[in-house]
């Protein structure tokens, strides 16, 4: 997992929890890295897993509810850090579907060993958008907070449903009507 993921993460933690948390995390987390991390460098998801778990026992927060907050702070660095990612789109529908064609291979090139899930899509209209996530780090709803804040972005709002195809939610089918125009 890129390190950008991490430092964000970390960031994140402090400003909302405090720099105290970070430190107990992390060292409850028992981490190979020790908490050092680059936004370059790669890092075992594993250490990921042992933050959110800390985190979600100090604060009572679920894991998911945790990745939810998180990816809000995460797209607002990717707004400000790579606005023509975003920019290139006039709607959120547009560019929710080019996710795999077109945001993750400009992604590939700044990080060309990043391991991203994959998203296929199956419908797809002007008000109505159906995709399939998969990942083996099964982190849907990082992509359900990044899926909302795409909206909240384009001053549009949706209803985004979810359905686990797996059990272990490595597989999640992601249904998206917009609400509004």
């Amino acid at each position: 997992m890129k390190g950008i993921v991490f430092t964000e993460f970390l960031e994140l933690v402090e400003d909302k929890f405090g720099l105290e948390v970070v430190d107990k995390i992390i060292e409850q987390s028992n981490l190979p890295s020790q908490g050092v991390y680059t936004a370059i460098g790669t890092y075992d998801f594993s250490e990921m897993l042992g933050l959110l778990k800390h985190l979600s026992e100090h604060t009572q927060l679920s894991i998911d509810d945790l990745l939810l907050v998180y990816s809000e702070h995460f797209f607002s660095v990717l707004a400000s850090s790579y606005p023509g990612l975003i920019d290139k789109y006039k709607d959120p529908i547009e560019l929710l579907s080019s996710i795999e064609n077109h945001i993750h291979v400009e992604v590939r090139k700044i990080y060309p060993d990043a391991e991203l899930p994959t998203f296929e899509v199956l419908e797809k209209s002007e008000s109505k958008l159906v995709m399939i996530y998969k990942s083996s780090r099964a982190m849907y709803n990082f992509g359900l907070g990044l899926m909302r804040k795409t909206f909240e972005h384009f001053d549009s709002t949706a209803h985004i449903s979810l359905e686990k195809l797996k059990p272990d939610g490595t597989e999640v089918k992601f249904s998206i009507v917009k609400t509004n125009e």
